[in-house]
């Protein structure tokens, strides 16, 4: 199943969960991660059923190789090299061009500014978090005519801070940075909320309309989780514009 979002604006934001696909175990059944060792035929096959979901054009959808970092591609187009840039966020003024990241407990961010026709997709995991890669792509953004207050932000499933355990000193290491990502386990030991981290960061730019799934990845059978699994298949989170 995937959940999409329309805006009336005309800004297009969706979701998958791991049902509706191909793929056989472990990666069953609609994985659309391309290096987790599951069937090339499979992922083509799963990321065409998923765009035709969305009534995108498959070819029209903009994959990364995401690295933990903080870098950002513009694009006004799919890679023509067959050489897809590592990078963390992607950005496009091109409408009906979709950006799409993948994600298993990672935090997939999607923003939109309708009015200046500027989209952009992050992967925002706790290295990318403390990186900046959510402030850098929305600066990427801004570099082209956007404006904060008019984006809207959407994150999807991803791991809470209640399941993402981390050593004391870690926690640490992150809230030097973004003290609002500092939590507690539900069994009282240090954690993570990367996903209060990321939208305090998108609060702090001056983005308003920010709003974020309530699924947790490592709690939901719906939803792959590397914490829980270690070997398993990728979400994908999708924005573009009308």
């Amino acid at each position: 199943m995937i959940r999409q979002y329309e805006e009336l604006s005309g800004a297009h934001f969706a979701f998958t969960d791991r049902w509706g696909g191909v793929s056989a175990a472990p990666f069953g059944e609609l994985n659309l991660g391309g290096a987790v060792g599951d069937d090339s035929a499979a992922v083509r096959a799963n990321r065409d059923l998923a765009a035709k979901s969305l009534e995108i054009d498959p070819a029209r959808v903009v994959w990364m190789n995401q690295v933990h970092g903080r870098d950002v591609a513009v694009t006004e187009g799919p890679w023509t090299d067959g050489e897809i840039p590592a990078v963390d966020a992607v950005v496009t003024v091109r409408r009906g061009l979709a950006l799409a990241v993948l994600t298993a407990d990672c935090v997939p961010v999607l923003l939109a500014d309708p009015v200046a026709g500027v989209a952009a997709a992050a992967h925002a995991g706790r290295p990318g978090l403390v990186a900046g890669v959510v402030p850098a792509a929305v600066e990427a953004m801004v570099s082209l005519g956007a404006e904060p207050a008019r984006i809207t932000a959407r994150t999807g499933p991803a791991v809470c801070g209640r399941c993402y355990e981390v050593p004391a000193a870690m926690r640490d290491e992150v809230a030097a940075v973004v003290p609002e990502a500092a939590a507690e386990t539900g069994w009282g030991t240090p954690s993570v909320d990367v996903v209060g981290g990321v939208h305090a960061q998108l609060a702090s730019l001056g983005v308003r309309d920010r709003r974020r799934s309530e699924i947790c990845t490592r709690e939901s059978d719906d939803h792959y989780s590397y914490r829980r699994d270690r070997v398993t298949g990728r979400l994908a989170g999708y924005v573009w514009l009308a």
